[in-house]
C-alpha cells in the first residue's frame, strides 16, 4: 500500500477510535481496490489482517496480546523491515514454488479448499521496498494463477 493510502487508512482508523471513545484492540481491515480503500471488517481483537506481524514485527500482535492479558510488559512493535501479506483464497498455489521465493513464509490453515475460503497466507519479507516489490510480483505470478477473487 502506498504511503498516501497508508495515511488515509490510519486517518479512518483514528476517526473510528475517536468517535467511539475506544480503548483496547480494534482491527480494521481495508482492501485496496482500484487505488481506493474499502473497509471490509472491524474486529475488537487481534485479527488475521495482522498475521504479517509474525515475521514482520519485533513482537507479533499475538505475542503482545498474550503479554497484555498476563500483565507482562508489551514488546516492541517496530517492523523488522519491509513486509507484506498475501491471503490464499479458494485454492492453494504450488507450495514448492512459493517457498522458492526468498523471504516467503507460508502459513496454511488446514482447511478444505472452496471458493472464497481463506486457506492460508504468505508473509513476504525483504531488506528494502524495491526487493519487497520484486518478491511480491514473483508471488503474484504464482498465486494469481490459482486463486479466485473470493
Amino acid at each position: 500500500m502506498g504511503s498516501a493510502l497508508q495515511r488515509q487508512a490510519e486517518g479512518y482508523a483514528a476517526g473510528v477510535l475517536d468517535a467511539l471513545g475506544y480503548v483496547g484492540v480494534l482491527a480494521i481491515e481495508f482492501f485496496e481496490v482500484g487505488g481506493s480503500l474499502i473497509a471490509n471488517e472491524m474486529a475488537p481483537r487481534v485479527h488475521n489482517s495482522g498475521h504479517w506481524t509474525i515475521e514482520g514485527a519485533e513482537t507479533s500482535q499475538f505475542a503482545n496480546h498474550l503479554r497484555a492479558i498476563a500483565g507482562h510488559p508489551l514488546g516492541s512493535t517496530d517492523t523488522r523491515g519491509p513486509s507484506a501479506m498475501i491471503n490464499l483464497i479458494g485454492a492453494l498455489p504450488d507450495i514448492s514454488a512459493v517457498l522458492q521465493v526468498p523471504g516467503a513464509h507460508l502459513h496454511l490453515y488446514g482447511k478444505t479448499p472452496r471458493a472464497g475460503r481463506k486457506l492460508g497466507h504468505v508473509t513476504i519479507t525483504a531488506a528494502d521496498e524495491y526487493e519487497l516489490d520484486d518478491r511480491l510480483k514473483r508471488l503474484d505470478s504464482l498465486i494469481g494463477k490459482t486463486l479466485d477473487a473470493g
